[in-house]
């Protein structure tokens, strides 16, 4: 698919990634979001469930575009929603850093109101080392910050010009790096939820099936390459 067709698909699937943070502005202007019982915990999962899923359809896209050649424009999507994908786990682990660790927000809005333009990085510094030690003692925020720091680094090198500075076969070992961010990202759910809460098991399942058609796709092009004599 070419031209105008990819384009409208594109501004479709921009609109549809857009949709969920919308949600959430939407439920912050009209106040419905500080009526929940617990608003932080329902941001939190809210964001991390989408940075997954977004996750896991871009890792769908290469399995998809083999099963036909016709699916190959697919592929014009994948750095759109792995970006998205980065976009709603920078959200998820925001959330956390601003709501959850006793950052003081409004400190932060105030001193740059009154021109103290380093106050949101003092009231970091302030918070710095309860976050250092809540990274050492829980294991499912080290493995998410995991997820999160190899999504940072395939995003900063999806653009072209990354692409041609780096030369192909690295930028591809890097971007492959894709399966341990979904990995990652799947084993900090399951630590995160309580003990014998299944919720997980979708990603799980569907992330198990992708790298099962990877591994069958490897497979079989191994076993169809021609043995030297």
């Amino acid at each position: 698919m070419k031209g105008k067709g990819i384009v409208w698909i594109k501004a479709v699937v921009h609109g549809l990634c857009l949709l969920p943070f919308l949600y959430l502005l939407y439920k912050y202007h009209d106040g419905s979001l500080a009526l929940l019982a617990d608003p932080v915990n329902y941001l939190t999962h809210f964001t991390g469930d989408w940075a997954l899923w977004l996750l896991l359809v871009c890792l769908a896209i290469t399995p998809l575009r083999r099963l036909n050649v016709k699916l190959s424009w697919l592929v014009q999507l994948r750095r759109m929603l792995g970006l998205y994908a980065f976009f709603y786990a920078t959200l998820h682990l925001l959330i956390y850093v601003l709501l959850f660790s006793g950052y003081d927000m409004s400190a932060a809005i105030e001193g740059v109101r009154a021109g103290r333009l380093m106050e949101p990085l003092r009231q970091l510094k302030l918070i710095w080392p309860s976050m250092l030690d809540d990274l050492e003692k829980r294991k499912f925020i080290q493995v998410g910050l995991l997820a999160w720091t190899v999504l940072l680094a395939l995003a900063i090198t999806s653009p072209q010009r990354v692409l041609r500075w780096m030369g192909g076969k690295n930028w591809q070992w890097l971007h492959r790096l894709i399966y341990v961010a979904g990995a990652a990202a799947v084993i900090h759910y399951w630590w995160l939820v309580k003990a014998g809460v299944r919720t997980p098991w979708k990603v799980t399942a569907v992330l198990m099936l992708l790298l099962a058609a990877r591994m069958v796709y490897w497979l079989v092009k191994r076993l169809k390459k021609p043995v030297a004599a």
